[in-house]
C-alpha cells in the first residue's frame, strides 16, 4: 500500500465513521474515535457486500461501503446493555 493509498483509506474511513456517527447516534465520536470506527466498519461492510455479491467502486462507492458498515458496528454496539 503506497502513501496515496494509505491516505485515501484513512480519509474514507474518517468520513465513513463521522457520518455513521450523525446517522446512528447523532453525534461523533472524534477524530480518532470517528477513524477506528470507520475503519472497522468498511472491513464489516466490505464482508457483508462480498456476502450479498454487491460491487463499490471508486471513492464514493467506497464511502458508502464503509458508512453502512459502521453504521451496522454503531448499531450492533447499542444493543449491548450498560451498567
Amino acid at each position: 500500500m503506497n502513501e496515496q493509498s494509505l491516505i485515501g483509506f484513512l480519509i474514507i474511513g474518517l468520513l465513513a465513521g463521522w457520518l455513521a456517527g450523525q446517522l446512528i447516534r447523532g453525534g461523533g465520536f472524534g477524530l480518532v474515535g470517528n477513524l477506528v470506527v470507520g475503519i472497522i466498519g468498511a472491513v464489516i461492510g466490505g464482508l457483508v457486500f462480498d456476502l450479498v455479491g454487491v460491487t463499490a467502486g471508486g471513492f464514493v462507492g467506497s464511502l458508502i461501503t464503509a458508512v453502512l458498515g459502521a453504521a451496522m458496528l454503531l448499531y450492533l454496539v447499542g444493543l449491548i446493555p450498560r451498567r
